[in-house]
């Protein structure tokens, strides 16, 4: 059995600094653990994309949505939105951006260790 573990994303292992926005990593149990943060006027596209050098988001995402609105678009057009309390999994193949005012802020189990990183 592997030993316990804890550890707070205020001591996070790495931070990636991008513009409108966050990312806050830390290593845990084998896995890699994000927790984003996305100020309102951020979008993929927009502040990731130059980052990533992909047309779409190729992080795939097994994510929950602490607060902030965030709405997605699918390579196929497929349009929602995620807000508050809600999971979401994304395959590759997307974009997504901030609707509404307030920063969305997102743990995610499955994309942190390749998003927002080159």
């Amino acid at each position: 059995m592997a030993d316990a573990e804890h550890k707070s994303f205020v001591g996070a292992d790495e931070v990636r600094e991008f513009p409108s926005g966050r990312a806050e990593i830390i290593e845990i149990g084998g896995g890699t653990v994000g927790r984003y943060t996305a100020q309102p006027g951020w979008r993929w596209s927009e502040h990731i994309k130059p980052i990533a050098g992909t047309e779409l988001c190729e992080a795939p995402h097994f994510q929950y949505h602490l607060s902030g609105t965030l709405r997605v678009r699918m390579a196929d057009g497929t349009e929602f939105d995620v807000g508050p309390g809600e999971v979401s999994v994304l395959p590759p193949g997307h974009d997504a951006w901030v609707v509404g005012d307030e920063p969305c802020v997102i743990v995610d189990w499955g994309g942190a260790m390749t998003w927002a990183r080159g």
